[in-house]
């Protein structure tokens, strides 16, 4: 495996969770659903990184977080207990590629594939 590819070596994985918003809710009733669901205080879990947080118009937010494989059912269970309701949740494993294409660009450069 290349450096590029172990370059996580601190045993945390990145997950990107969408939270796609339900449109039937307007904005007021998201926001107190989510303070009802005290949302803001418990998600993510302790112990998660939040690495980006961005919304895009139409869909809703997606969020990458940071954090130690053992705490992944932490995350799924608040995600049931505090976001379903407002949003239908996605979540998929992830990873930097930038190192990755980095390394392919330089392999290319050098004639290889």
């Amino acid at each position: 495996m290349s450096d590029a590819m172990s370059a996580n070596t601190d045993n945390t994985m990145l997950l990107t969770v969408l939270l796609k918003h339900d449109q039937s809710k307007n904005l007021d009733d998201i926001q107190s659903h989510m303070k009802q669901m005290d949302w803001w205080e418990r998600f993510p879990v302790e112990g998660v990184e939040i690495v980006s947080w961005t919304v895009a118009m139409g869909l809703g937010q997606i969020v990458t977080l940071r954090l130690p494989p053992a705490l992944l059912p932490k995350i799924n269970v608040e995600l049931e207990r505090s976001a379903w309701g407002v949003f239908r949740t996605e979540c998929y494993p992830t990873y930097d590629f930038v190192p990755v294409r980095e390394m392919i660009r330089e392999r290319v450069r050098n004639g290889g594939q």
